[in-house]
């Protein structure tokens, strides 16, 4: 199976994972993780491992910021992290600012029709509503591979 491929299966179940459940598991992240790592390996050897290795680790700093300022799940980092694994540090450094912006505009979205919700029903909703953040994520992992051809 290409990265490509490997991508695709691990953003369908990360989706669906986060809608569902509002959790991505530690087996999609791990099993995006170590394929990257078996991949870049078996194409480029040391150097891949090297390269999945850097996207990995950047992937996870990248959102482990926001992690700390409790505004993504640990999930989502570790989803980062698997998707750097697979794609490289250039690659998922574009992918996390595409995320950022894909996150935003959810984000905005969801506070106008939550709000709308409130207004409608009266009650004031609940404090610790969360938005699934996989989607983001997947947009910015899918639009930087396009950009990448």
């Amino acid at each position: 199976m290409t990265l490509v491929g490997l991508a695709a299966a691990t953003v369908g179940i990360a989706v669906v994972e986060d809608l569902a459940w509002r959790r991505i598991s530690n087996w999609t992240s791990g099993a995006a993780m170590i394929s990257g790592f078996a991949v870049h390996g078996a194409q480029q050897g040391w150097r891949g491992i090297a390269r999945a290795a850097a996207g990995a680790v950047l992937g996870f700093g990248i959102f482990a910021v926001f992690y700390f300022l409790n505004g993504l799940g640990g999930g989502d980092v570790k989803l980062m992290a698997g998707f750097g694994s697979l794609l490289g540090p250039g690659t998922i450094l574009c992918a996390a600012w595409i995320a950022a912006v894909a996150g935003g505009v959810i984000a905005a979205a969801s506070a106008i029709l939550l709000a709308a919700r409130r207004r409608g029903a009266g009650s004031a909703g609940s404090a610790g509503e969360s938005i699934p953040y996989a989607p983001a994520i997947v947009a910015g992992v899918w639009l930087a591979q396009m950009a990448r051809g």
